[in-house]
This record gives C-alpha cells, structure tokens and sequence, in this order.
C-alpha cells in the first residue's frame, strides 16, 4: 500500500553525481522534488524549469528552512559535508549524504553523532551496494562458494584521472579529490560488510610535483581481523584502459567484480567466467530503501555510523 503523500525532497548540489540520483528520485512514484540548489544560480534555474518549475536556491540555507521538505539529499564535494549536512540534521530533517560521508575523521565523527542525536534517517549514497553484480557476490561468499577467504585484493588503474566524465577541478585536486577518495569508499564498505572491520592499514602513496594535485599511486595493505591480507594497488595517467577489480580468493573458488558490474567467477581449478545473477536477486535502488526507512519499514542503508568506520579506514589509507 502506497503513502497518502509524497515524501518531498530537497537536493544541495547539481553536479555529475547529483544529477544522476536526482532521476532515481523522479521516477520514484513515492518521491517528489520540492526544492534544489546550487551555486549556479543559470544552473539551478535551468533544473527547477526542468521538473515542472519547482522552487530553486543558491543558498543551501535556504532550501534547509523550507519546512515542506522531509528529505534533503546533499550532493555537493566532501569539503562541504560537514557543515551542510549538521544543517540538515539540526533542522531535524532526514538526509542522504554523497561518500565519502566527510573529508575528515573529526568532521565524521561530528556527523556520526549528530546524526544519532537527531533521530531521523541518515544514509550515505553507495550506489554499487546495491547492483544486482555485489548482491550476488554477497549471495555466493555467504553460502560458501569461496570456501575460506585466503586473499582481498582491490585494483583501480586509469589511465587519467580526473576522468573524462568528471573533469570538476576538485576532484582532480589532494585537499578533497583523488580516487582514493572518490573511489575506494565503495570497496571499504563491500569488505567491511562482508567480512567485519579492517585493521593494520598501512600504505604507501605516490604524490606528483605539484602540491595541489591528488594522489597517482597507491600500494597499501590492510587485514581483515582473523588476519586474512586484504591488498590495494591503484595507479592513474598510465597506458592502459581504466580497469578496476575486487576479488576474493579463497579455497573453494574466487570471484571478481569487474569495473563495477561485472561479476566473474571460477571454482577451485577452473577459469574466471562472466556468472548469472540468480533469478531470486532482486536489486532496489537505494532511493526504495530510504522510502521504507522513512515509513518505519525494514530497509538496508549504510547510516552515519557505517560511514565513519568507512571513513576511519580511508584516513588511515591517505595519512600513511
């Protein structure tokens, strides 16, 4: 049984990664845009126009004290989660954050606690959580197919960074950018999910001339807590195609998701091939999921709390 009305939602940020979730929220029957933001105002305007001439802000403040809206999705760079996302959670409104949750691990565990004190839905946006590709890898490591977990292993090579897709200066910059950042919280959280929390970081990082620029390389290694070795190699503006992979070995078999949604499996002695998502994995959007929290129904979010054991490791990683 659907809601009597909409659950209204206001959106802080209108760049690459907001635009894209801005269309899960209008194809949601349950959803409706009220409000969104931007610094631009020529931007702004021009979305507001798009979704039927909705209200639009600058001035993120503003959009916050709009009491008709119940749900603010904050989709601007990590710099400014903290203070946007405490504004949010003071006005007692319920939030979905971008990852990582902050730049931080003081401002995280600001929001962390915060979020806890507000009392309302809180979730952070990790859209390969919820692919079909993960669900079945998660399905696979759950009943067994692995067998023992011997070896994590994380590659993320591209051959520029930022990405053509993503040419924000930010992102490309080490106060807040690089794909370490941007990158591997997706992966922290897979493993953490998977297999419980990650200890003994350690990392070594390849930084350019420039001091402005993020990082180029990343040679790291972590372990689960039973001391299973978890390995991360990252690499950018190299000769090859961008290729990114997260495989688990183990005794029984090993499976690999490959550039994000491509599950490749193999058991003990056989060849990596493409696998199936079972028919009884049916992926929702995280968007379906904030709804049933809302509503006081069972749903799966990665809260505040998960975003701070996320963003303790990611520290870790990046002042190694």
């Amino acid at each position: 049984m659907g809601r009597s009305t909409p659950i209204h939602v206001g959106v802080i940020g209108l760049g690459v990664i907001g635009s894209r979730l801005l269309q899960e929220f209008r194809s949601h029957p349950e959803i409706r845009i009220q409000a969104v933001c931007d610094t631009s105002a020529f931007l702004a305007e021009q979305v507001a126009k798009e979704l039927n001439g909705i209200a639009w802000y600058t001035d993120y403040k503003k959009l916050i004290k709009d009491e008709s809206i119940d749900l603010v999705y904050v989709a601007v760079p990590p710099k400014f989660h903290h203070p946007i996302a405490l504004a949010v959670l003071e006005a007692g409104k319920h939030i979905l954050c971008e990852k990582p949750l902050a730049n931080s691990l003081e401002e995280a565990i600001d929001l962390a606690e915060a979020a806890q004190k507000a009392g309302v839905v809180h979730a952070i946006n990790f859209g390969v959580f919820y692919g079909a590709s993960f669900r079945e890898l998660a399905q696979r490591v759950q009943e067994g197919y692995v067998g023992d977990v011997r070896r994590i292993e994380l590659h993320t090579h591209f051959h520029q960074w930022p990405r053509e897709w993503q040419q924000t200066p930010w992102i490309g910059g080490r106060e807040q950018g690089g794909f370490v950042r941007e990158v591997f919280p997706h992966y922290i959280q897979m493993i953490q999910r998977l297999f419980g929390k990650l200890v003994n970081i350690q990392a070594q990082l390849e930084w350019p001339a420039d001091p402005e620029a993020c990082e180029t390389g990343i040679i790291g290694r972590m372990e689960l807590e039973d001391g299973t070795p978890v390995l991360v190699n990252g690499l950018s503006n190299i000769g090859m195609k961008e290729h990114i992979s997260f495989t688990i070995y183990g005794t029984k078999g090993t499976c690999s998701l490959v550039n994000w949604r491509t599950l490749k499996c193999a058991p003990f002695g056989e060849s990596l091939e493409e696998a199936a998502t079972t028919a009884a994995i049916i992926p929702d959007t995280i968007v379906t999921h904030l709804v049933r929290a809302i509503d006081g129904q069972e749903a799966d979010l990665i809260d505040f709390e998960e975003g701070l054991d996320i963003q303790k490791v990611l520290e870790q990683l990046l002042q190694s």
